[in-house]
């Protein structure tokens, strides 16, 4: 009668532990806790940025493409939100299987060059590229890592460019 009474509260306390370390399916997304992330601004204050940008960069910018026979640059880039959520799980996955761990996105600005065919010849562009952590997480018992190579951009990981350019700034 002992063994079966400790074969009990084996399967009962087995139980419970799968109850609350197994991860569940999310019935609503209304269950989903969403955190603002850091760096969010305001409307108002995405403005003055913008402002700004026009007043101190727009007219040495177009000046530059003048000199490629354009009348002005892009100076925005557009992807759609299921082109950067798989952006986000491909980077997950290349940077998983080459030994890293991601840790960010940086986004970084560029011109296509007079090889880029009429539409995009020497015009800006934005491109993306996964950030990442030399080798992966170790289980550790400390809650903070040691490693000083944080947040290097992924050099074998492909970057996401391609998105519509153009734009005349940020909404008045």
């Amino acid at each position: 009668m002992k063994k079966l009474s400790f074969i009990i509260l084996g399967f009962l306390i087995g139980a419970l532990a799968t109850y609350f370390f197994c991860p569940r399916q999310v019935e609503n997304i209304e269950d989903v806790k969403i955190i603002k992330p850091k760096g969010v601004v305001s409307p108002g204050q995405a403005k003055v940025l913008n402002d700004n940008w026009t007043e101190y960069r727009k007219a040495a910018v177009d000046s530059a493409a003048k000199k490629q026979g354009r009348n002005k640059d892009d100076r925005s880039s557009w992807w759609s939100i299921d082109d950067i959520e798989n952006y986000i799980a491909y980077s997950k996955q290349q940077t998983d299987s080459l030994g890293y761990s991601i840790t960010g996105m940086r986004v970084y600005l560029g011109v296509y060059g007079k090889n880029a065919g009429q539409a995009k010849k020497n015009l800006t562009t934005m491109f993306v590229v996964p950030t990442v952590k030399k080798g992966k997480e170790k289980a550790s018992m400390t809650p903070f890592s040691l490693s000083f190579q944080n947040n290097g951009d992924c050099p074998e990981c492909p970057p996401l460019n391609d998105g519509t350019g153009g734009g005349s700034g940020y909404p008045k």
